[in-house]
């Protein structure tokens, strides 16, 4: 047996505004005991501190005790999320602002940060966290491999969730993707 560790992390829930005794009742009996429910801004969160073989287990194990509360409880997303500005980068690496801009520009380090991937037609530009994560560790800027596997595993769980609570988003992917790969066969 894989020696367990203890993972946090925090899962956002869909359809509740407010605390109840019901909801907390119902999330403790679903084994999760291990989590905080705090609301902010009428959205309800679960904070966990859960131990486990790897993060993904502890995640995975977090949203189905959650959803399988009897409370109609549906996971939106885990946190901390991928999507990061260049001041919340700062704010994770615990690096200056002025340090992360000169290695986004290029002024600093050995170039090629990771692309944008929102926000180039606004003041605020957008990048994955797994992006950056990787670029960090494969520059030896960061010497933690769990920070990019964390990133990695918490894109990958909320790209699921993305896809199973909006299917409809995503029923013509295949079409795009087809039509995508048929005009660069023609390039």
């Amino acid at each position: 047996m894989k020696n367990k560790k203890t993972y946090n992390f925090t899962l956002t829930l869909e359809g509740f505004v407010e605390p109840s005794e019901e909801l907390e009742d119902a999330l403790f009996q679903a084994n999760c005991d291990d989590a905080i429910l705090y609301f902010r801004n009428q959205v309800g969160y679960l904070e966990f501190e859960r131990e486990a073989e790897s993060l993904e287990v502890s995640i995975i194990s977090a949203i189905k005790n959650a959803e399988t509360a009897g409370v109609r409880t549906k996971i939106a997303r885990v946190e901390p999320a991928d999507l990061v500005t260049s001041a919340e980068i700062s704010r994770r690496l615990n690096r200056s602002r002025e340090s992360i801009r000169l290695l986004i520009n290029g002024a600093r380090g050995e170039g090629n940060f990771p692309v944008p991937i929102a926000g180039v037609t606004s003041k605020t530009l957008i990048w994955s966290w797994a992006d950056v994560t990787n670029w960090f560790y494969t520059n030896k800027k960061i010497e933690d491999p769990f920070i990019v596997k964390q990133a990695q595993v918490i894109r990958e769980i909320n790209e699921a969730l993305e896809v199973r609570n909006k299917p409809f988003a995503y029923k013509k992917i295949n079409f795009f993707l087809t039509q995508i790969d048929e005009e660069r066969k023609y390039a």
